[in-house]
């Protein structure tokens, strides 16, 4: 199944961006990643990682959670960046994607231009090349109230676990 990440929502701007937690720092929207379940998630960024399905309520803002800090720059807006993937409802917990599945080509997509769901345009700002993160994004930031039959139910919250492997750094058009 090809599965494309398409925008939804807004175009945003610099000053939005800016505001946006980068990897390690704790804030309101990143506060929930304790209390998401959704089992061990591997540290081996070369294998597709496993995710369980999630335990308890879906949080009400999007989730960060680095499993694995890479190093280098960090993906800021404007840069081109070389993802795998795996996404899953949180509600079912069946997998609707997974870059891995493809025959191991990484997804690539401009950041923070709206070419993906806002919740990753969000949600990836700080990571590092080598990194894997866990994003749980809100139906808000992902596909809202259409959902994106039959996979993605409307107000369904997305749990991602997403690798960085390469930023080809940005023009600088977006504050890159």
């Amino acid at each position: 199944m090809t599965f494309a990440l398409a925008a939804c929502g807004e175009e945003r701007t610099n000053e939005d961006i800016s505001d946006e937690p980068v990897a390690g720092e704790t804030t309101e929207a990143a506060a929930p990643a304790a209390d998401v379940d959704v089992g061990e998630i591997s540290t081996d960024t070369s294998k597709k990682p496993e995710i369980a399905k999630p335990k308890g309520d879906p949080p009400p803002a999007l989730v960060q959670k680095d499993i694995v800090v890479g190093k280098g720059e960090a993906a800021k807006a404007g840069d081109t960046l070389s993802m795998q993937y795996v996404g899953v409802s949180f509600s079912t917990g069946k997998q609707f994607d997974a870059s891995w599945d493809r025959g191991g080509e990484p997804f690539t997509f401009p950041l923070g231009q709206g070419q993906v769901i806002q919740g990753w345009d969000q949600g990836i700002v700080g990571m590092k090349p080598g990194g894997r993160r866990l994003l749980v994004i809100p139906p808000a930031q992902g596909y809202g109230e259409a959902g994106s039959p039959p996979d993605i139910l409307p107000n369904e919250t997305l749990v991602f676990v997403v690798d960085l492997e390469k930023v080809e750094p940005g023009s600088g058009a977006l504050g890159g």
